[in-house]
């Protein structure tokens, strides 16, 4: 089983997931089930992206001790038919940034 984790700097875990069950990979990016997010430390915004194909999705903040950072993910509350797996899945890239951390094992 592959496991899929996204952490803050400080080791606060606020995703986990095993691979194709409670995230999955959508173009590269990981989308995580919500009851896999711990949204303790993140906001939804009313900031949006329109993707072409996926239709308009909604930035996350994270807004933990020592680290308030915009747009470390989002979630696609209405995708476009083709992408409705997607759904109300939280999404994160699968890389660590300046303010989190990306681990597979």
């Amino acid at each position: 089983m592959t496991t899929h984790t996204i952490q803050t700097h400080t080791g606060d875990v606020i995703a986990t997931g095993i691979l194709n069950q409670s995230v999955i990979t959508v173009e590269g990016n990981w989308y995580f089930a919500p009851e896999a997010v711990d949204m303790t430390y993140l906001r939804v915004t009313e900031r949006t992206y329109t993707c072409p194909y996926k239709g308009v999705c909604y930035w996350l903040d994270l807004d933990a001790p020592g680290a308030q950072v915009q747009n470390v993910g989002w979630v696609y509350q209405q995708p476009k038919p083709s992408f409705e797996l997607i759904k109300d899945k939280i999404g994160f890239v699968p890389r660590s940034t300046a303010c989190t951390q990306a681990l597979t094992y």
